[in-house]
């Protein structure tokens, strides 16, 4: 049992602040954002207590974080970008070098909400929170070759949007 305790604490100090950052992306929001990253925890140390091992806990609290963004889309309305603009809360993004090369958060931003939803989820979880194939396509309930398709197709999209801005 101290192993789990410990995986779990572990779990929480390392991808909570990665956790948040996910969830905000997707339901543009702090306070909802911190909701779901509670009950994300508290689902997974429940699951830990009866189920046992979870082999990747990364993984595995990003597919229950995005369970739990889903639920709560179904029974609410996403508040649009500039009522969150509004409140002035932007959330500090830990981006990767070339994405920052190319555009700024808020473009980031901006761009990843226009998306569809498939490809929302792959971009986010690629270049936002450096998740591998692997782990994505766990968290999504996908096949590795289905989530590099969305990425594929979802830069395609991010490439167009730019293109589209630039003319």
């Amino acid at each position: 049992m101290q192993d789990k305790q410990q995986q779990f604490l572990d779990a929480y100090d390392n991808y909570s602040n990665a956790i948040f950052r996910y969830c905000y992306y997707r339901v543009f929001d702090k306070e909802k954002a911190k909701d779901c990253v509670q009950e994300a925890y508290c689902r997974t140390l429940k699951y830990m207590a009866e189920n046992g091992e979870i082999e990747n806990i990364r993984a595995f609290l990003y597919k229950i974080a995005r369970n739990i963004i889903i639920d709560e889309s179904r029974k609410r309305k996403i508040s649009s970008l500039d009522h969150i603009m509004e409140k002035g809360f932007s959330p500090y993004i830990d981006t990767r070098q070339k994405t920052q090369d190319y555009f700024t958060g808020k473009e980031l931003l901006v761009i990843v909400k226009s998306l569809d939803e498939k490809y929302k989820d792959v971009i986010l979880m690629k270049y936002i929170e450096d998740l591998s194939i692997k782990e994505i396509a766990f968290a999504l309930n996908e096949t590795e070759n289905n989530v590099y398709v969305r990425i594929s197709r979802g830069l395609e999209k991010v490439k167009e949007i730019l293109k589209n801005q630039n003319e």
